[in-house]
């Protein structure tokens, strides 16, 4: 079997068009049916069919795709071999959205340099999301946020960042004790679906306080903007910039003990990409504190300040 014509599947069950599937792989339309055909006829069986205006893959022709992206991850990982290349092949990365858009950028250019032969493919969610897709071997590994449990001895996990939790106030607040705040004003929760919201939720709850509580939102991006706008304060963890521009905020230090949202690599013990995620992870570099990093948006306030 000609592993382009197993290609040529997969780009089409991905994105539906045969069309887009021939600009991805660099061939014509025709070519691309061609292969299609051919991949059929080997196998005796129809692959895929028109639904619409869309192309999907027939029962037959999703076991197919299945089973054929882990040949194909096959073929590359020969590749890199017989090239004497350990650092090839496709490898998949999840990351939470304050990572994509902060500092795993540069360090995805970093990595891209010294493994020029890896096939990067970058997949967005929330922790949660990613922790499962890890366990079940969908990501080879994720930037996420440290759970509010033990790890599995399966997991490898690697730290990236501490992210301390802050206050988040419009402009004008500040010189209040900050769990007055808490107490009186009106308050915006971090979504407790999120490991970081439910960090949050654990600080309230230890200091005793139950806040008046008007929004809970999944973003931590609109929360900055929500409270810019003065419709509350909120818990947030201090994640890398960059931060929403032209907002109106200030970050409060919160009184001891204060828990920090910890950024980090999680990938499984077992998995074939150990060598790419520690270059990875030498790409990053060293672990870091949210106070060594630069905050456009809004400077640290010390409590009571």
């Amino acid at each position: 079997m000609d592993t382009r014509f197993l290609e040529s599947l997969v780009a089409v069950a991905e994105l539906g068009s045969m069309a887009a599937a021939a600009r991805q792989l660099g061939v014509t339309p025709a070519a691309l049916a061609q292969r299609i055909r051919a991949l059929e006829a080997e196998l005796g069986v129809l692959l895929i069919t028109r639904a619409g205006r869309t192309v999907v893959p027939t029962e037959a022709g999703i076991a197919i795709v299945e089973r054929g992206r882990e040949v194909l991850r096959g073929v590359q990982e020969m590749r890199g071999l017989a090239a004497g290349d350990d650092l090839a092949g496709e490898f998949r990365l999840g990351a939470i959205s304050t990572a994509l858009t902060g500092f795993l950028p540069s360090g995805l250019k970093r990595f891209i340099r010294a493994a020029p032969r890896v096939d990067l493919y970058v997949v967005p969610g929330t922790s949660v999301e990613l922790y499962r897709k890890v366990g079940d071997d969908e990501l080879d590994a994720a930037v996420v946020i440290h759970p509010q449990f033990v790890l599995p001895k399966a997991c490898n996990w690697h730290l990236l960042r501490e992210e301390p939790l802050v206050l988040l106030i419009p402009k004008g607040l500040a010189g209040r004790d900050p769990h007055d705040l808490l107490r009186t004003e009106p308050f915006i929760r971090y979504d407790r679906n999120h490991w970081g919201g439910r960090l949050a939720d654990l600080y309230l709850r230890r200091a005793g306080i139950r806040p008046q509580e008007r929004l809970e939102l999944d973003a931590l991006d609109a929360i900055a903007v929500m409270v810019s706008e003065g419709l509350g304060i909120s818990l947030v963890p201090d994640w890398a910039p960059p931060w929403p521009e032209g907002i109106s905020v200030e970050k409060i230090a919160l009184p001891d003990p204060v828990p920090s949202r910890q950024v980090g690599v999680l990938w499984m013990r077992s998995s074939k990409r150990d060598r790419l995620v520690r270059a990875l992870i030498d790409s990053l570099g060293e672990p870091k504190g949210a106070a060594a990093q630069t905050r456009p948006a809004a400077e640290l306030v010390p409590a009571g300040k």
